[in-house]
Formats: structure tokens, sequence, C-alpha cells
């Protein structure tokens, strides 16, 4: 149900537009002037506010203005008995989605009002897909480590080399699969990762080549594998060096003949797929311990990138606190934290040890619990 908070010091008027609102099945609150109900603005969150312009204490454009600096969401209607052009024009250049007159017409202000509605919704749709896309295959950062691992990018990307990633967790991995495939012929074709780590070994066959129905005591319907699914993309393998050596010996054979066969099923199926493998692993050292198959490394290792951790491009730390302030402050829908020198100097010296998804989570912190919009020196060291 809709909120829509009402600002006016007439309490008849306030009466007439909540009978009216009511009516239509939104949920109406009333503040008797400006101030009362900027207080109401700031403990919870309406979708509309119907505001009068001529108001005692705090007239109505400083209260549009007051609201847009407190990053509210909902969209105004501003409302007044003394309306001119110069005054309906004003309103909207400060934020105001509508200008109407007193009386209100029923039908104009139900327009407005349910016009209002659409566009906040449109709005929370805009950012909700900004924030999906937000900086989704931006690899941030100029330290000669980083511009390495884009430079090989840029070269292997068009290739259909098998490119072999390594790094820490939360180094970024995905990301630069990511980019390989975004830059690469099979761009427009899907690209469907897979999380090896998460995924029981008992169940990790099914997931990468299918099943057929009645193949096992769960298997209730067909079900077509991330191999098929990638077909003409690319296949992410993430955190390979956590896949069972019976699903490595079927990752091999699918690489080497370029088709599958799902599980409880003779049939042999065709695919073409990229393949790029990722992992926290020291591989080498899981060859030795015959938990890792030496061939199907050397055939998912044609190309290596290493992404270096944190603490070895901490030069990088001042572009990543941008962007991921940037980045927040589109999902939350708000202006963008200013962060002090004194905090970015802070920052650099920690030692990272969650790498780029740890410090992304800090910077999410400090900016839910600095004061006055502005991240300082004491916050990271009391947050951090």
């Amino acid at each position: 149900m809709a909120k829509i908070l009402i600002i006016d010091d007439e309490k008849s008027i306030r009466f007439t537009l909540r009978e009216i609102l009511e009516f239509e099945k939104y949920k109406v609150n009333e503040a008797k002037d400006g101030e009362e109900g900027i207080q109401m603005l700031v403990k919870e969150d309406f979708d509309v506010v119907l505001c009068d312009v001529k108001m005692p204490k705090m007239d109505g454009i400083e209260v549009l203005e007051k609201a847009m600096e407190l990053g509210c969401k909902a969209q105004f209607i501003m409302i007044s008995a003394h309306g001119n052009i110069e005054t309906a024009v004003d309103a909207t250049k400060k934020g105001a989605f509508d200008f109407i007159s007193k009386p209100p017409d029923l039908n104009r202000l139900l327009l407005a009002v349910r016009n209002a509605l659409d566009k906040g919704s449109l709005v929370e749709e805009t950012k909700a897909l900004k924030k999906k896309i937000s900086g989704a295959t931006e690899i941030v950062g100029d330290s000669p480590a980083i511009q390495d691992v884009k430079d090989t990018i840029e070269k292997v990307a068009p290739t259909e080399a098998r490119v072999m990633i390594m790094g820490p967790n939360g180094s970024g991995k995905e990301l630069v699969a990511r980019w390989i495939h975004e830059r690469s012929s099979r761009a427009s074709a899907p690209m469907i990762e897979v999380n090896c780590a998460a995924i029981p070994s008992e169940l990790i066959e099914s997931e990468l080549f299918g099943h057929e129905k009645g193949s096992f005591t769960s298997a209730h319907k067909q079900r077509i594998g991330k191999f098929e699914q990638a077909n003409g993309g690319t296949l992410f393998l993430d955190e390979i060096g956590d896949m069972s050596l019976s699903a490595q010996a079927k990752v091999l054979r699918a690489l080497q003949e370029h088709k599958i066969t799902r599980v409880g099923g003779d049939k042999e199926i065709k695919v073409n797929v990229r393949v790029i493998a990722a992992t926290n692993k020291d591989i080498k050292h899981e060859i030795e311990e015959k938990r890792f198959r030496e061939d199907l490394y050397h055939r998912l290792s044609v190309i290596v990138i290493n992404v270096p951790p944190l603490k070895d491009r901490i030069g990088d730390v001042a572009l990543l606190v941008d962007k991921f302030v940037e980045d927040i402050a589109v999902e939350y829908g708000e202006a963008k934290i200013k962060v002090m020198e004194g905090a970015i100097k802070k920052l650099q010296e920690h030692e990272w040890s969650g790498n780029i998804r740890e410090l992304r989570n800090v910077v999410e912190r400090l900016i839910i619990m600095c004061t006055n919009k502005v991240i300082t020196e004491e916050d990271v060291e009391k947050y951090l």
C-alpha cells in the first residue's frame, strides 16, 4: 500500500485530502507544518508528499529543499492557493514532481498522485538495474600488478584459449573471467557460472552435464547441465580445485572431445564452450597430493592469470574506495559520501586478508556508521 504524507497548516485541507486518498486505499499521514513534516520524513519513508507552499515557520519550498538534501525518495506534489508560474517553475527546479492549485480538482489530484507513484516505481527499478550492472565488469586500479592483469586479458580475450585464473579469495577472479568473456567473440552468448566448492561432490556431475529422468532417486525430470546451457558461450568453473576426481575426468573428456553425456544417459551431445577456470588453491600442490589431475590442469591452463591480493596493490585502495562509494550511493539512492584523505591513508595501512571483498564491506560499513556524510580517519579507526 502506497504511503502518502500531507504537509499543510490548514486542518480542513488535511482532512479533505486524507478522506479522498484513504477512499482510494492509500495509507495517509499528516503534518501540521514544515518542521513536523521533515521530522516525519526523517523517521519513515513515504512514496508521495503533498506539501503546501505557504506555511508558517518553514514554507513548502524550504521543506522541499531540506527533503532533497536529506536524500528523501518521496515524490513531492506542491499545493498552493497562491500558485503562479514562477513558483511552479522554482519548485520543479528544486525537485518537485508536480504543482497543483488549491482547492485541488479531485481528478487532477488523483492523476498527479498516480503519476508520482509511477515515477517513483520507475526510479527504484532504474536504481535496481544500475545496482545490478554498476561496475559489474570494471577492473579498478592502475598499479603495475593489476595493469599486468588487464594487459593479459586484452591479449587473450579475443582468442579461444582456455584460461586458469589464480588468486586468493575476494581478489576479483570472477571479475577477470567476466572481462575475458565480454571482450571475446562469445560476448553475445551466455557466460554460465558454476561454483564447484558450493555443490556437493555427488551432485557436481549432474550440475555440469545434466541428467536424464529416473537416473537417480531424486531425478524426477530431465535436467540440462551447465555445459549445454553455456553452448556457444563461456563456462566459468569457479573454485575448480574443489571438484571431485570423477567429475574432473568427465570435464577432461568434454574438453578433449567437445562432447558430454548426461548422467543416466548414453547419448553424446556436442558442446561448443570456452572454459575459464579459477581457484584459490595451489594447484601444483594439489596435483602432488593426487587431488587434482595434472592432465586436466594442462588442458585448462593454456593461459594462467595470477590476480594479486590487495596487499600487493595497495596504491589502488583510493581508486577502489571511490568506486565503492559511488556504487553504494547509487544502490542506496543517496548522495555520494565524502572520504577524507586521512581515512584513505588509514585504509591503505590495513593488511586486507579478505582482499577486495573485505574492502567493499568495510566501505559500506563506514558509509552507514559515519556522521555528517563524511568518512574520517577516526571512523576508520573505530569501525575497521
